[in-house]
């Protein structure tokens, strides 16, 4: 088009100005997350030896708090608080950019052997739960605290990484993934090899509200069982042929074509089987196995591996005390196998609806008589979570979420392609006691 004259036919003119601005933070909390407000921070310890050439305990520590905000750049829901919408009975969302906690501290008469080693006593249970913030401290609390807490201490020959973390806003996948992504920084990585997803509409956008109690205390005021029982937690190592001895004894007289027990199944039946004789149970007496379910690959579409926030359902299976202990292990292990299986898409959103048409906050109680339930999973790379000084000596749960019952499994020290699971467990001290000396059970010593 030609111009005439400086025509005006050809002139720009400005009709507005505005500044752009990345989009907010906020992350509305799916209803996958709601039923964790009530539990407490999921802690993890982490215990490291540090080699001469490794750097000193500050200089370690700096470049670890480093890579900890670049990290939270990336998970920046960790950086944020709790807040509700329109006050008691909205909706529940993450917001802000207020940080995490960073706590330094010092056992320096301690070294990792006595926490790592196979002959922990009480006193070194004891001294392991200083070593991690924010012991019992419900997850309600984030309203007002960080979502994660860090105490870097030094040892006498090294440096425990305790790490406590808010479950209603990340499942035990995201934790590792965070986890491993932070130590991916800490070693020099420009950014983490897997970036976390964070639209939690993917997994479920109905919008919940929740009255929420005044205080953790209030909460627990309210469980029909009563204030909490003395409980004793244990490791139990079970090397990679043990774990193979059972998973053969449970799938030894499998008919022809039938689908064969898992490592998990078979190990789980092995546990629950135990514990049931351990605390005595009548043939009447009914008790239930929970498993936390990663739900991920069970939504219909699935769900990245990626995805970063809560996406876990208890799958439950009771029976009598003398229906489990009376059949062979594969009849247990196949009540887990069909429990497991029958937990599909639809399944899943079952759950979902009946939780959203009558939201709960919930107790331990809640997971049902004489439980044994089971959290974490040793496919999670614990022993991967290299900071730059080498792989940890041992990966540790904290005293949070311990409840009669209560089962962590972790690759053996060896790694997840080491084939053994240590299996971390709680227990009223007389069970726990009759347990430790059933060879049934144990065909190891337990740390």
């Amino acid at each position: 088009m030609a111009v005439e004259n400086g025509s005006a036919a050809m002139a720009v003119t400005v009709t507005g100005t505005r500044t752009v601005a990345p989009a907010k933070t906020k992350v509305t909390l799916a209803t996958f997350d709601l039923p964790y407000i009530t539990f407490y921070y999921n802690q993890k310890l982490l215990l490291y030896r540090l080699a001469p050439g490794a750097g000193d305990f500050q200089d370690v520590t700096a470049r670890m708090a480093d890579a900890l905000g670049d990290a939270l750049a990336y998970f920046y829901p960790l950086a944020g608080r709790i807040r509700q919408e329109k006050g008691d009975g909205g909706a529940l969302y993450v917001d802000g950019e207020e940080g995490a906690e960073v706590v330094e501290a010092a056992a320096e008469g301690v070294s990792v052997d006595e926490l790592a080693g196979e002959a922990c006593g009480e006193e070194a249970e004891r001294l392991m739960q200083q070593l991690i913030p924010y012991t019992g401290v419900m997850n309600l609390e984030g309203l007002h605290r960080p979502l994660l807490a860090v105490q870097f201490t030094k040892l006498k020959d090294g440096l425990a990484v305790g790490c406590a973390f808010n479950h209603a806003v990340l499942d035990g996948t995201a934790t590792w993934h965070f986890m491993t992504s932070w130590a991916e920084l800490s070693r020099g990585g420009a950014a983490p090899s897997v970036l976390p997803v964070h639209n939690r509409s993917m997994a479920r956008s109905v919008r919940v509200g929740l009255t929420l109690p005044a205080s953790a205390e209030a909460h627990e005021a309210t469980d029909p069982n009563g204030p909490k029982k003395p409980l004793v937690a244990r490791v139990f190592s079970f090397p990679e042929d043990t774990v193979a001895r059972i998973k053969a004894a449970a799938n030894a007289v499998l008919p022809p074509g039938a689908k064969p027990f898992s490592t998990f199944q078979s190990l789980g039946a092995h546990i629950w089987r135990a514990v049931s004789r351990a605390r005595g149970l009548g043939p009447a007496d009914i008790t239930v196995f929970a498993v936390f379910a990663d739900c991920r690959a069970r939504l219909d579409p699935p769900v990245p591996a990626a995805y970063f926030g809560n996406l876990i359902q208890a799958v439950f299976t009771g029976v009598p005390a003398g229906m489990l202990l009376g059949g062979p292990p594969e009849l247990a292990a196949g009540m887990l196998q069909k429990a497991i299986d029958e937990h599909d898409a639809a399944a899943v959103t079952r759950r979902l609806d009946e939780y959203e048409a009558a939201p709960k906050l919930f107790h331990y109680s809640d997971a049902g008589p004489n439980c044994v339930a089971v959290g974490s999973s040793p496919r999670f790379k614990v022993y991967d979570v290299d900071f730059g000084f080498g792989r940890p000596a041992r990966v540790r749960s904290g005293g949070n979420n311990k409840f009669d019952g209560m089962v962590y499994l972790y690759p053996g020290r060896g790694g997840a392609n080491g084939g053994g699971i240590d299996v971390e467990l709680a227990l009223q001290p007389e069970p726990m006691q009759n347990l430790e000396k059933d060879d049934q059970f144990l065909q190891v010593a337990a740390a």
